[in-house]
């Protein structure tokens, strides 16, 4: 799933060409247009890069089209353009700005794709995440990803995984069960971040 950061449509043009090219592929499944920054939206119209890839999508050079970094104004003003299969933003336990976004995806039936999920170069550090694994006995990141997926049907997890052993511990998140205590405790972290 490439993703591209907003800009010229030339530059666009060329890096769909060249990820196409570099992973021999004839079309990409997923091409995500990087509208914001690092950490939340840059406000403004997203029609124009939006067009190219929309234009390469018609050409068949890609399947499907979705938004990182992306309001739901900017959302909005895309499906105009083309459908939109996924969101790319910043959102974990603790950082949970697109709460009403997610929930209004879900309803569209599009895929919410956090990242950052496990808080990115700074990882979650909580005593409440740390009080959940240590009820489940599971790690505390193990419980962050669980906390998503709990969240909402339409959230697509892609953790960062560095080693096989890495891998594991986090699709062991799949199976863990929160309780309502749990979760409550587990939103109480949003409360005090966002």
């Amino acid at each position: 799933m490439p993703v591209h950061k907003c800009s010229a449509p030339r530059d666009l043009i060329d890096a769909v060409h060249d990820n196409l090219r570099n992973l021999a592929l004839e079309r990409l499944d997923v091409v995500n247009l990087r509208v914001g920054g690092m950490m939340g939206p840059a406000e403004g119209s997203i029609e124009e890069p939006l067009s190219v890839l929309a234009e390469l999508k018609a050409q068949g050079l890609i399947h499907h089209l979705g938004l990182s970094n992306v309001s739901p104004k900017q959302f909005a003003e895309a499906q105009k353009i083309s459908e939109i299969v996924c969101v790319q933003n910043y959102y974990n336990v603790a950082h949970r700005d697109d709460d009403g976004f997610i929930d209004d995806l879900v309803g569209q039936g599009t895929a919410y794709v956090p990242f950052f999920p496990l808080g990115g170069f700074t990882p979650l550090q909580s005593s409440e995440l740390d009080r959940a694994a240590a009820s489940l006995n599971a790690t505390p990141m193990q419980v962050a990803l669980a906390w998503l997926l709990d969240r909402s049907p339409n959230i697509l997890l892609i953790p960062g995984t560095s080693s096989t052993e890495h891998l594991q511990e986090n699709l062991k998140a799949a199976t863990l069960e929160l309780s309502p205590a749990v979760l409550a405790e587990l939103d109480a972290i949003g409360r005090g971040h966002s």
